[in-house]
């Protein structure tokens, strides 16, 4: 389980009240899928995937990533219980859809970066620290179906 001080939860609603899900969602999926190629099989319907340019520009891309970041949101107003409030999901990733958990922290980290690039000074040394907590807990309760 994770804690979060009082701080770290500040932090990550300071910050998550300015971010744009469409977009951040849309970019860090689509980067997800560039950097880590192997992940694109998970999205076979999603149509052309064949280069870095054609995924940030997929339409299918970008709105899958709205939903999955616009689900993540739904944990931060969770933050004292990740694992309950991601647990559905947890359940579709691991029984339907067979993801690889390992994946959950890649698309954390990649989520880091993209926020990282969109608040640049904003996203100071402790909001790193905190959102990267955060991710963390998030792929963990995600990948507790798998154990």
């Amino acid at each position: 389980m994770v804690n979060f001080t009082a701080e770290e939860k500040t932090l990550i609603n300071g910050l998550w009240s300015k971010v744009n899900v469409e977009e951040v969602g849309g970019e860090a999926l689509g980067r997800l899928l560039v950097v880590y190629p192997w992940t694109q099989r998970f999205f076979d319907s999603f149509g052309n995937l064949s280069s870095a340019s054609a995924i940030m520009g997929n339409p299918r891309v970008k709105a899958h990533g709205k939903k999955v970041l616009t689900a993540f949101g739904e944990s931060i107003k969770n933050l004292d219980n990740l694992k309950s409030a991601l647990a559905k999901l947890s359940e579709l990733h691991c029984d339907k859809l067979h993801v690889d958990p390992e994946n959950f922290k890649l698309l954390g980290n990649v989520l880091v970066i993209v926020l990282a690039s969109h608040f640049g000074n904003e996203f100071t040394a402790e909001m790193q620290a905190a959102w990267q907590k955060l991710v963390a807990g998030v792929a963990t309760a995600l990948s507790h179906k798998y154990h």
